[in-house]
């Protein structure tokens, strides 16, 4: 569980960066994100988070 927090954290720090970082261009891909259509971004999504399991799976197996 403690894994699982501090997975979060860091996505949620990682996101803020960008925002601090890229506001102007974080701001264009949000406007770009709202002409793809709902089925695209559920499919992108689904995609990846399955590279992202596989990609841990990957690490915690091999290193």
């Amino acid at each position: 569980m403690k894994e699982l927090a501090t997975a979060i954290l860091l996505a949620i720090a990682l996101e803020g960066m960008f925002y601090s970082l890229f506001p102007g261009g974080m701001k264009r891909v949000m406007e770009m994100v709202q002409e793809i259509p709902e089925s695209q971004l559920r499919a992108g999504g689904l995609i990846a988070a399955i590279a992202a399991i596989g990609a841990i799976w990957a690490v915690r197996t091999w290193l």
